[in-house]
């Protein structure tokens, strides 16, 4: 018998002083997470970095050795503070240099009159890195071993994301089952904890809500054991039924 297929691991590091500073609300995350959880590979962490090179720098190293793909976000753009792609090159130990292929995209793309020296420093890239499409606005993201360097315009970096999202290693499909109901999780903490126990292999999460004057949960489950998942959902509608609460059930796979 064949053992299973490991499920892929990613982690996402959002640089930018921006996003800290709360003046730019980030987006890309969600992006991020529902692509890849379509895939099967499991987003296992997250980290928002300013825009400070011994920060991106150690952020890099550390989560790169630790999973199986790193996203970045942010920093690859034309102006002083778009120091990503630099910042990558030291941390990899490489030097910065223009791609031609990049240059090429970026003189396809840009009239003579606008294509200034601050738009071609976006054709400088880390040595031995492998562009990433951009459909949109030309100037590329890129591939350097198990780390990839996504623009932060949102528009972009999905389609940056979608582009590179057929070339990563499936994992085993994600289920994921949402019971909500108009209880308080009070209510219901000790037997979801009973329930989360007898499934550890599973993630089940409570989410509470406060909407229309009126408290409520969503109960989540998520796992690559699509039985399993539907299991713990019946256990988990049951006891909202216990409760004298009313389940609403939605289902992705």
């Amino acid at each position: 018998m064949s053992s299973p297929t490991p499920q892929p691991t990613a982690a996402v590091i959002i640089i930018g002083n921006e996003i800290l500073s709360g003046r730019t609300q980030d987006v890309n995350l969600n992006t991020i997470a529902k692509k890849l959880s379509e895939i099967g590979v499991k987003l296992a962490e997250a980290r928002v970095v300013p825009d400070v090179e011994a920060e991106i720098i150690a952020a890099v190293n550390a989560l790169r050795a630790r999973y199986t793909y790193v996203f970045t976000t942010g920093g690859i753009g034309p102006t002083h503070d778009d120091i990503t792609s630099a910042t990558i090159a030291k941390a990899f130990g490489v030097p910065l240099i223009e791609h031609p292929d990049a240059r090429a995209r970026l003189l396809g793309f840009y009239t003579p009159a606008k294509l200034n020296e601050a738009r071609l420093s976006m054709a400088y890239v880390p040595e031995g890195a492998e562009l990433i499409d951009n459909p949109i606005s030309a100037a590329p993201g890129y591939r350097i071993e198990n780390v990839f360097v996504l623009a932060g315009v949102p528009t972009v970096m999905q389609a940056m994301m979608n582009a590179v999202a057929a070339d990563l290693q499936h994992g085993p499909a994600i289920s994921s089952v949402t019971i909500s109901c108009a209880l308080g999780e009070g209510t219901l903490a000790r037997d979801l904890a009973a329930i989360a126990a007898r499934y550890p292999a599973l993630e089940i999460g409570s989410y509470p809500s406060f909407r229309h004057n009126r408290i409520g949960v969503s109960l989540v489950v998520r796992g690559t054991d699509g039985a399993a998942v539907q299991a713990a959902a019946e256990e988990i509608k049951a006891i909202v039924v216990n409760h004298d609460g009313k389940p609403e059930v939605e289902t992705t796979v």
